[in-house]
């Protein structure tokens, strides 16, 4: 053989094999997590996700290297050279792996054949179908922050151009429910609109933000805030998210009114009627920007109502030295026990009415495990809650009755989703079964 095809050929089949060795390497470890993703319970989307047409992909990866989430979370990955959905759990919609597809291999929709989503039929301006009512934000499907602005800057746009301001002046132009992301920047449009418009929040500034433990990570985008311009976080935490919002909030004087929350809305000839914890309100459209969270799911027993009683854990440290029941066995929970756990001379208590946390994260999970076996954290699974006394918990354990000292507990039992007041507006709701 000519040395000089044996000097070219080497190197080439060596950088072949060390190219094939790195992709299947990078298959094993995709199937791994795609089969931890189903162990955790996270096989299944909780938003829009993409659905990848294997006759179309041709395996470029470019969708993975797109991925926000990557390496965080391994939302997409190759499996037999074509694009695979790895942990459909992960996925918050951010869109870019269809936007970076070179052949339109990729469609987003919402649900699964097995886990349907429901959500608001809305227009392109994002109006519900009862003119008048619009919806922005996680409620409409979309999770992700920089979704949320967009589309309450767009809305109140489209609202602008049809709010010619009347001549009663008791009837707003608008009414905006709820200060999230989407309500924050909803009343920030609204403003520099000079429309006439109240913004009631049930909690604090920040809506679903405002829930997140913390300390924990927020992953955002670029995005443009009204009356501020573009906004470059990408990953920061919850205060430091939080801390540039009261900043804009104070800086441009928008006017929301707390710790109020919408008891009911009625369709009148001049618009809506809307009863608050505070008052009543009449305007001219509605936008609702409440999440998809809902109200906390409650135990239903008795001492529920008692001050110790929480349903999100917002700061551990304020248990340090307590004796503390959380209840769930999803993600917030696990977080929030392992969290607490850590905290030097705290008892912890996590229970759960199933027999296994499959709902959770793994390395939510690993946590739990690992407090559980220092001895920081009990964990309680096919057990449930019979009574809440000032300073002791009743639980039911397997059959046992058994009494525990406490002195806060933390419900993480999930919230419960809006569509029954969506529907009792009137507006339709369909369930997504893998749909756009």
């Amino acid at each position: 053989m000519d040395i000089t095809l044996v000097i070219y050929i080497l190197p080439m089949l060596a950088i072949w094999g060390w190219y094939l060795h790195r992709r299947w390497a990078a298959e094993r470890r995709n199937r791994t997590a795609r089969q931890d993703a189903v162990t955790a319970g996270l096989a299944e989307p909780v938003s829009l996700h993409p659905v990848i047409d294997p006759a179309l992909c041709v395996g470029c990866a470019a969708c993975v290297r797109a991925c926000p989430e990557q390496p965080e979370h391994t939302v997409l990955g190759l499996i037999a050279g074509k694009a695979s959905l790895i942990s459909a759990g992960d996925c918050i919609g951010h869109g870019a792996c269809r936007a970076a597809c070179p052949v339109g291999a990729i469609s987003l929709v919402f649900g699964s054949e097995r886990r349907g989503i429901d959500i608001p039929t809305l227009t392109p301006e994002f109006e519900t179908s009862v003119p008048g009512i619009f919806i922005a934000g996680e409620l409409g499907g979309m999770g992700l922050i920089r979704n949320a602005l967009e589309q309450g800057r767009r809305a109140v746009e489209t609202i602008a151009t049809r709010a010619a301001t009347g001549t009663d002046p008791a009837v707003l132009d608008l009414i905006i429910v709820g200060a999230g992301p989407a309500g924050f920047s909803a009343s920030l449009t609204a403003m520099s609109k000079r429309m006439r418009f109240v913004t009631v929040e049930q909690d604090s500034l920040g809506g679903c933000v405002f829930q997140y433990p913390r300390g924990k990570v927020v992953m955002t985008q670029p995005a443009e805030l009204p009356m501020v311009g573009k906004v470059r976080f990408r990953n920061t935490s919850k205060e430091d998210l939080l801390a540039f919002w009261q900043e804009v909030e104070r800086k441009t004087g928008v006017q929301i009114r707390y710790k109020e929350r919408v008891e009911n809305i009625a369709c009148t000839p001049t618009g809506f009627f809307v009863r608050t914890t505070r008052g009543e309100l009449r305007a001219r459209h509605v936008l609702l920007a409440i999440g998809r969270r809902g109200t906390p799911r409650k135990l239903g027993v008795d001492g529920e109502q008692l001050p110790k009683v929480v349903y999100r854990l917002i700061d551990a440290d304020q248990y340090r030295g307590k004796r503390v029941l959380v209840v769930g066995g999803g993600d917030s929970a696990l977080e929030a026990a392992a969290s607490i756990a850590e905290l030097e001379q705290t008892e912890v208590t996590l229970s759960y009415r199933g027999d296994a946390f499959t709902r959770a994260k793994a390395k939510n999970r690993e946590r739990v495990q690992q407090a559980t076996a220092s001895g920081k954290l009990r964990a309680l699974l096919k057990s449930n809650v019979l009574r809440i006394e000032p300073d002791v918990v009743l639980m039911d354990c397997e059959g046992s009755e058994q009494r525990l000292p406490n002195d806060a507990v933390i419900v993480s039992a999930g919230g419960l989703l809006p569509t029954a007041f969506l529907q009792s507006l009137g507006i339709a709701v369909e369930t997504k079964h893998g749909t756009t």
